[in-house]
């Protein structure tokens, strides 16, 4: 469906009686806080000194306002209810049977079936007592797909199966194990269901493996757009017409944390999709299948997945998808209990049935920041999706282009990650090192990397590594904190270095409130540890600093850090915000004799 864009300058003041703001204004009050801090640039330099950049290299400014605002229609899901749809991979045909009958009796409206993990000659078992004329079933089989495909239609028999999809997706497969692109299952399953079954789809367009291999979200969509024309190609060479080709494809995309991006992404990818249909003369809408991140997950602190995936599904259900997974909370851990699916679905439920997410068509339509950052998106994706093209499509950049450009985004991400410029609660931020862990039954909780393809990262994995091998130790690894002064004076680094080294696994002990070395250094040595960080502030680290480290060194320490900036006698390193949080936690294990 297609919606012109609101004129808002047309509606009524909604402060009648008041001066409207200008953008003057809010430079001047903007640049006056700035100067609080440091700053000293003028008013007109205030938006481009708050102003961000995502790995897409598309601008996120502090400020919008009407001239923000895109020309052209924007290109919506019609409102109603999404599909919530749940995936099972328990190996176990009598488990999953069990687990998909408590999802569709409780809110679950279709099935997202993990046929790598299940065996596809146990889809009868795991199906029955399903009304497969009511619940719409979506197959993932990899390279079992024309063995899964025609178990999943035996099994249907002559009934009207609505709304599934058969999930061929050579080029996702492809993406995942670096094998060689065959379309002929693909095609041979889309035409047979374009002629047998008119509501059921037999192709995936799986965004997926550009996401979990660390890319960007305008990578994720030129990456989608340029697989949906070359399964379009494959179809129409085989004689289908084009709205029946255009009728064989759904698209699946990761919905994240960063909820406006996910929007934003969404309502991009239609509005792409639509170009490519009125292109090649076809009007078929873009289906979406938004699934919450697999890369955002932890298996650290993993109640915090619930907050996440919550964020997530509301930005998928905000930005338009047909239908929705919601991860459970322990799918690091392996394979979900009850609990954990129960939650998925009813974060689904509420947001459906309570908040009514779903009962205005494009809720985000209308705010500037959402209508620039879906078209700046859009943008960035397209060229994405040409460069493709001139590489020869999907296939053939797949082989170099595509990996090379989601190294470097990856790169760029991990440097973020490693220096806590992207933080991850529970993690590199706030971990809790007398969490009690969660452990579930082995198995396929997550994607996992079949190996050959792109790789697959999750942004918690490196300071999970750390916090596993901190775990393993005989006694936990600990670094000695030098708190010099008053409590008031110390507290905020303290608290800044404890959290830190925590990230890693390493506990912190301290000293207490005072300034005189040879006590610091009689508390170091109690501890037993090897490593210890000065934490007060610039002031009293410019009377005390360089006598508290020759004390430490006096007694024992290999290594003293510092919390905060600045070069003092005696003090190896620092630490700050924004410094290489997993370089310090790596170094520390080694100077404590740790092995790595």
């Amino acid at each position: 469906m297609t919606v012109p864009p609101v004129e808002l300058d047309d509606l009524a003041d909604p402060a009648s009686g008041f001066a409207r703001a200008t953008r003057e204004q809010w430079r001047a009050l903007a640049a006056e806080v700035l100067r609080k801090s440091g700053w000293d640039g003028s008013p007109d330099e205030v938006e481009a000194a708050l102003t961000s950049t995502t790995y897409d290299g598309v601008a996120v400014a502090p400020l919008y306002d009407a001239a923000d605002r895109p020309a052209g229609p924007r290109v919506v899901r019609a409102p109603g209810a999404w599909d919530v749809r749940q995936r099972h991979a328990d190996p176990d045909p009598a488990a999953t049977r069990e687990a998909i009958h408590a999802d569709l009796e409780n809110g679950v409206t279709s099935l997202w079936l993990d046929l790598n993990a299940i065996d596809p000659a146990a889809l009868p078992a795991v199906l029955d007592g399903v009304l497969l004329d009511l619940a719409p079933v979506v197959l993932d089989a990899g390279p079992r797909t024309a063995e899964a495909a025609e178990a999943f239609l035996r099994l249907a028999g002559g009934v009207a199966v609505p709304g599934g999809n058969l999930g061929a997706d050579p080029i996702g497969l492809a993406a995942r194990t670096g094998t060689a692109v065959d379309t002929g299952v693909a095609v041979a399953l889309a035409r047979r269901c374009a002629a047998d079954h008119p509501a059921l789809r037999a192709i995936t367009v799986d965004a997926l493996p550009y996401h979990d291999a660390g890319g960007a979200d305008a990578e994720e969509l030129g990456c989608s757009i340029a697989t949906g024309v070359a399964y379009l190609r494959a179809l129409t060479d085989a004689g289908l017409p084009v709205e029946q080709a255009l009728g064989q494809l759904e698209f699946r995309y990761a919905a994240t944390a960063d909820q406006f991006l996910t929007i934003a992404k969404l309502r991009a990818a239609r509005r792409m999709w639509a170009r490519v249909a009125e292109v090649i003369g076809g009007a078929g809408a873009q289906l979406q299948h938004a699934v919450t991140s697999s890369a955002m997950m932890t298996a650290r602190d993993p109640w915090v997945n619930m907050l996440r995936t919550t964020l997530a599904c509301f930005a998928a259900g905000v930005g338009g998808a047909d239908a929705v997974t919601v991860q459970p909370f322990d799918a690091c851990l392996g394979l979900p209990d009850a609990f954990a699916r129960r939650i998925a679905r009813n974060t689904q439920s509420l947001l459906v049935e309570e908040a009514h997410v779903a009962r205005v068509a494009d809720p985000a339509g209308g705010s500037w920041y959402v209508e620039r950052l879906t078209d700046d998106l859009a943008a960035r994706a397209w060229e994405w999706f040409q460069e493709i093209e001139r590489a020869g499509g999907i296939a053939a950049a797949l082989e170099r282009l595509v990996p090379e450009r989601l190294a470097a985004t990856r790169a760029r991400r991990a440097g973020n990650i490693a220096h806590r410029r992207d933080p991850v609660t529970g993690v590199s931020e706030f971990p809790d090192l007398k969490e009690r862990p969660v452990s579930r039954r082995p198995g396929p909780g997550l994607a996992a990397n079949p190996g050959g393809g792109l790789p697959v990262m999750r942004y918690a994995e490196e300071f999970e590594a750390l916090r596993d091998l901190a775990d393993a130790q005989p006694a936990r690894p600990t670094v000695f904190l030098a708190t010099i002064g008053p409590v008031a004076a110390h507290t905020a680094r303290a608290t800044f270095a404890a959290n830190l080294f925590a990230a890693g696994g390493i506990a912190t002990v301290t000293s207490g409130p005072g300034t005189d070395p040879a006590a610091i250094a009689a508390a170091f040595r109690d501890c037993g540890t090897r490593v210890a960080c000065l934490c007060s502030s610039d002031r009293l680290y410019g009377e005390h600093a360089a006598a508290v480290a020759a004390a430490l060194r006096e007694a024992g320490a290999r290594k003293v850090w510092l919390a905060g900036k600045g070069d003092y006698e005696g003090v190896d390193a620092t630490l700050h915000a924004g410094c290489d949080a997993l370089g310090v936690l790596r170094t520390t294990f080694d100077d404590l004799g740790v092995k790595r």
